[in-house]
């Protein structure tokens, strides 16, 4: 089926031809006839990146196109400041790529301005636009609500109301902006609804402001992208960070969004990334505008590899070729996920979802398989040697692949051929490879395989996991550091690494670093825990006094003296920031008082302190209030 059979205007199909669509998507052709031919309300069901645009857009233009026509030179001139349709989308980016698009098809109708309206960018400019003319707002609903209520946006015209992404804007809460804007419009306006899901809040905004809607599914009901194979690891929280090194590593060419749950969380990964050489930028919300539009455009322009980024940060961010969605930990809602996966696997070709995922995440993957109707893969960890080997083709394609310019390099060859003419060609071979392939033959040479988590057992806990509390050293040379601050203080690992630079002279040698709510683990070779210590006991982190100590299970040669009542912190348990054992209130045979604790801690640090014990709840040390006893 053509363009032209669909009933699209010659003015329309010219411009569409110039952007080089060949045949309708299936969406299209659902869509377009029915809605340049119906009058009834419509919700399309269909996944992001399928050609939604185009099959609202279209017809919307040449029904306005129609109108105006009908009416007249005079009265349309009259009518021309007024809109005729809005199209509401939850994003700035969604937003903006939709008025390109819609300007497009428009190319050749003339006299049809379509104005978009958004927040996070000056008022006063998109009021002037508005006073000019419009027939089409395309508005984030916040804005468009504030527009309305400053009685610039005029909706007393509008024909067609079109909600683009609309589970997307009620999962980001627009939903009394969106029943704010339907008590403006007149009641016999025409109602698009389109969504890649169709959930209960869908539903009841249909109910609500629908009226003889059409229901057009392009696929099945909540269905996920047709082109997208779905993966899942499952390892130990503590080795989710190792485990997405090495998914990157196998997969050379990855062109990826890796989403993660939190901003904390998702600075917290691309630090690492960007700490470990990686290509790639973190996207969340308390990033500029500006940081977020060139962030985008970077990646958008395959700039950055890897953006790592929260599901609200990434939304409207429109990419064809995306080779991996990666969940970073599955998401709190099925329609969350079904949106993630469906920005790989777009226009014809083939992406895969993975998730990492650890074993109290396991029946999130069951009811995702039941919704989209799709099975999970079990994936298994790449090997250090599949990783290499897979790396070191890649080095070789490179090679064997690149041009080269005899002109520009022929002046050169003279002192080439000079220098190289007593080396081997085999050793030059190596030592090519060796600079290219370094890096990765480097690191995995003494990497640890990343442990599989096996099915529960009876005594629900996972098989193959190892129990107790010590943390188990990957190099016998490391020494565990422990640093009182975690997440809740805003820390992150490149906080570590700009401290100890600011502290030491020359490069200071940092292995895994494990952050928590309230504290850090570093690993340090031996022979540099008391220079570390040194440098980072007696400075603060935003007010914070930082304290410095070997890790319980660290293996540092000053981790003696503590006594059997001395247990591992917990996660996200820690109550004083620091590690050490006793009970708060210092009796009972055995037990020692934590003032004792921090005593010992005084007289073996350079702070000059001598023994005398500060007032921890008067003076600046921002440590925890002393424990009030149990009834």
């Amino acid at each position: 089926m053509t363009f032209e059979e669909l009933g699209v205007c010659g003015e329309i199909r010219q411009a569409i031809d110039e952007l080089g669509f060949v045949q309708p998507m299936p969406v299209q052709e659902a869509v377009i006839p029915y809605l340049l031919g119906g009058d009834n309300d419509v919700i399309a069901l269909a996944q992001t990146g399928t050609g939604k645009t185009a099959a609202f857009g279209i017809p919307l233009l040449q029904r306005i196109a129609e109108e105006r026509k009908e009416m007249g030179e005079v009265a349309s001139k009259a009518m021309a400041k007024l809109p005729m349709a809005i199209v509401m989308s939850p994003t700035r980016e969604l937003c903006l790529q939709i008025t390109d698009d819609l300007n497009s098809f428009a190319k050749y109708l003339g006299g049809i301005h379509i104005v978009p309206v958004y927040g996070g960018a000056p008022i006063d400019s998109q009021i002037r636009a508005l006073k000019k003319g419009a027939q089409v707002i395309v508005a984030t609903p916040g804005r468009l609500v504030d527009l309305i209520n400053r009685k610039v946006a005029k909706l007393d015209c509008v024909k067609s109301v079109v909600l683009d992404e609309a589970d997307e804007m009620l999962n980001m809460g627009f939903s009394e902006s969106i029943n704010a804007i339907f008590e403006t419009v007149p009641a016999d306006r025409k109602t698009l609804l389109f969504s890649a899901t169709m959930s209960r809040e869908i539903e009841r905004i249909a109910k609500s402001y629908l009226k003889k809607y059409e229901e057009i599914v392009v696929g099945s009901r909540n269905e996920g992208a047709e082109n997208v194979n779905h993966v899942y690891y499952m390892v130990n929280a503590k080795d989710k960070y190792l485990a997405l090194k090495r998914i990157v590593d196998f997969y050379p060419k990855i062109f990826a969004i890796v989403f993660c749950r939190t901003k904390m969380e998702t600075q917290e990964v691309a630090d690492l990334l960007i700490r470990d050489g990686y290509n790639a930028e973190s996207l969340h919300g308390d990033l500029s505008q500006q940081q977020r539009d060139l962030t985008m455009q970077k990646f958008r322009k395959h700039l950055t590899q890897l953006l790592i980024a929260t599901d609200v940060a990434a939304r409207g961010l429109d990419v064809d070729d995306l080779t991996h969605v990666i969940n970073y930990g599955m998401p709190g809602d099925i329609e969350s996920y079904t949106h993630r996966s469906g920005r790989t696997g777009r226009a014809g070709k083939q992406g895969t979802s993975i998730a990492i995922i650890h074993s109290r995440e396991r029946s999130r993957i069951k009811a995702v398989e039941k919704q989209i109707g799709k099975k999970f893969v079990e994936g298994e960890i790449p090997s250090s040697a599949e990783i290499c080997k897979k790396q070191l083709y890649k080095v070789m394609d490179q090679i064997v692949k690149t041009d080269v310019d005899d002109e520009q390099i022929s002046p050169f060859m003279h002192d080439i051929n000079r220098y190289f003419e007593y080396i081997d060609k085999d050793e030059l071979i190596k030592k090519i490879v060796t600079r290219e392939f370094g890096r990765f033959l480097a690191y995995y040479a003494n990497a640890p395989e990343i442990e599989k988590v096996a099915t529960k057992g009876k005594e629900g806990k996972d098989k193959g996991q190892k129990q107790g509390g010590k943390r188990e050293h990957n190099d016998e040379n490391m020494a565990s550091l422990r640093i009182n601050l975690g997440k809740r203080h805003g820390f992150y690992p490149g906080e570590i690494m700009q401290m100890l630079n600011r502290r030491l002279s020359g490069r200071q040698e940092v292995g895994h670093i494990e952050l928590k709510d309230n504290y850090a683990i570093i690993d340090v070779p031996k022979g540099d825990v008391g220079r570390v210590q040194h440098a980072l006991n007696g400075t603060s982190y935003h007010g914070k006094p930082v304290v410095c100590t070997i890790a319980k299970g660290g293996n540092g040669d000053n981790d003696k003296g503590r006594g059997k009542n001395d247990k591992p912190a917990r996660d996200g348990k820690d109550r004083n920031n620091a590690n050490f054992g006793g009970k708060s209130t210092g009796k009972g045979k055995g037990k020692t008082s934590r003032k004792d604790d921090w005593r010992q801690f005084f007289n073996n640090t350079d702070m000059g302190l001598k023994g005398e014990i500060p007032d921890f709840s008067e003076e600046g040390w921002a440590m925890r209030k002393p424990r009030k006893k149990k009834k």
